[in-house]
């Protein structure tokens, strides 16, 4: 979208007419179990749900019902740049080890192109203060490229990040947006500097299925990483599933960023192999523009945040995108502008400390007023009573990083699908983002990678962190504070011995080692469930 002032003025309360008619007419249409003014009731389309054999197994379960308390917020702007910047909107938010980093669609003078730029600025909680490193409202981290698909305008972002890259999937335009954008990406290894993927062409440009008046194109991305999949929504008002006015979301899959490798599109049978980015697109998955896209692990369910009539609706599918498992959510508020939900590491739902297994907080960002959308302002809500970790896959996945106590008075740290027995729980509180008052059962579920015994030798090389032994295994675990919690001396060894123990495994918390080989480790050990 641009907001740009002359033509980018003109085009956004274009598209907001559009915007408002849609409201009107179909304030809720594609939001499971929200009431209309009419009296209906809005619903996600569901697929037949087949079985082993390929048939038709009848029609999904019903959707189940979230409890939900902690409702906060309020239209107090937390976000935007300085006094320069004329709109601020479409922001993306990303909690990287305690820092909630936002990322968003803005435009400051003397920055690139005069065009749309991606504003960048940080805090420790989501409402904010935030702000950027140099004490400013926000710095530019991206701008548009001469010359390139998006030569004058990059907006909508979305940052995914993915073991120790980061990737800023955007709305890219090269004049007016008002006609045939595409989705660029870019990758960074701080989140600050950005270097464009893809040789300066979109990895998503308009399919052309239909032609309407409006011709915006594709763009407004949102990206997730689960189980080794890129998951990328967006918007074609071209696009054969979208509706009268463009509306609609579509989602492509692929095993790599720029979306080539093992390249799936959704359509109305499920995932199915295709050979571009730009197949007809055959199966939105809700009718709105500017949406945004997460992964709860604690429900095992996509939640597509996407601006209705009252404010933020919280739509959910399955993992196959084939039915909604529960019925939709509304974090109401006013609003102009399409929501970024606060997500972790992959896209994922955060998980909070306090009640990782039965607690999900769902936190917004949006654009609150103006002819042109500005005033971007925190809005939230939490489910309860989540039965998160009712089973392994779910324990996997909500409690990677954290430790529970275990029937023999020993604790076990949950990482990367399995469970190491901990004899100390000192120990393990250093290793752990926490240890649980209670144990879990499905836990004890998850494939056993060992035990780290007290007083195991430990080793270290020079002034690098400390590795205790056992037969076939070395375990990382940081500093000689937790040797010696451990009981364990410590024996300086060369790098080369060091490196000549092949089977070496990091227990440090996740904030204080690098990603490695994290992705490799999940595909070895990837519980069932």
């Amino acid at each position: 979208m641009v907001t740009r002032p002359g033509t980018g003025y003109r085009r956004i309360l274009r598209l907001w007419a559009v915007l408002l008619v849609l409201v009107t007419v179909a304030a809720c249409t594609g939001a499971q179990g929200a009431d209309r003014e009419d009296g209906g009731s809005d619903s996600v389309d569901v697929l037949a749900l087949p079985d082993e054999d390929g048939s038709d197994a009848g029609p999904p379960p019903e959707p189940l019902q979230l409890a939900v308390d902690a409702v906060r917020g309020n239209d107090t702007p937390v976000l935007a740049g300085d006094h320069r910047a004329p709109y601020n909107y479409g922001p993306t938010v990303l909690l990287d080890d305690g820092r909630y980093r936002a990322y968003w669609c803005s435009q400051l003078p003397g920055m690139g192109p005069p065009g749309d730029d991606v504003l960048y600025a940080e805090a420790t909680a989501p409402g904010g203060p935030y702000t950027a490193a140099d004490g400013s409202p926000a710095v530019a981290v991206f701008t548009g490229e001469p010359g390139s698909f998006d030569g004058m305008h990059t907006c909508d972002p979305s940052v995914l990040k993915v073991e120790d890259s980061y990737y800023l999937y955007y709305t890219g335009a090269a004049g007016d947006h008002n006609d045939g954008n595409g989705v660029g990406v870019a990758h960074s290894s701080d989140g600050i500097t950005w270097n464009r993927l893809g040789e300066g062409h979109p990895v998503v440009s308009a399919s052309y299925d239909e032609e309407r008046e409006n011709a915006y194109g594709a763009g407004q991305p949102a990206a997730v990483f689960l189980d080794d999949w890129f998951y990328l929504m967006f918007t074609d008002t071209t696009g054969a599933a979208a509706g009268w006015n463009g509306a609609g979301q579509f989602v492509l899959r692929a095993r790599d960023p720029l979306f080539t490798d093992g390249l799936e599109a959704l359509g109305q049978n499920g995932f199915q192999p295709v050979d571009s980015t730009e197949e007809p697109r055959t199966f939105s998955v809700v009718d709105a523009f500017s949406a945004d896209l997460m992964w709860v692990d604690a429900l095992q369910s996509f939640v597509i945040a996407h601006q209705t009539e009252g404010g933020t609706s919280l739509t959910f599918w399955d993992r196959d995108f084939r039915y909604a498992p529960y019925e939709r959510l509304l974090i109401e508020g006013p609003w102009r502008e399409g929501p970024g939900l606060v997500r972790s590491h992959g896209g994922h739902a955060p998980v909070p400390s306090e009640d990782p297994c039965g607690r999900v907080p769902f936190d917004v960002l949006r654009a609150t007023t103006g002819s042109v959308p500005t005033d971007i302002a925190h809005f939230g809500l939490d489910v309860v009573a989540a039965n998160g970790c009712r089973d392994a896959r779910r324990a996997a996945a909500v409690l990677d990083g954290y430790a529970v106590p275990a029937p023999d008075r020993t604790v076990e740290l949950v990482i990367d699908g399995t469970r190491v027995r901990i004899e100390r729980r000192s120990v393990a509180e250093k290793l752990a983002h926490r240890v649980l008052d209670e144990p879990v059962p499905a836990v004890a579920e998850l494939p056993s990678d060992g035990t780290l015994a007290s007083e195991l030798p430990g080793v270290q090389v020079a002034d690098g962190p400390v590795g205790l032994l056992t037969e076939d295994r070395l375990w990382v675990v940081g500093g000689k504070d937790v040797a010696d919690l451990n009981g364990s001396r410590i024996t300086e060894v060369t790098p080369q011995e060091w490196a000549a123990r092949r089977n070496i495994r990091d227990l440090r918390r996740r904030a204080l080692r690098p990603a490695g080989d994290r992705i490799a480790r999940r595909r070895q050990m990837r519980p069932g469930g």
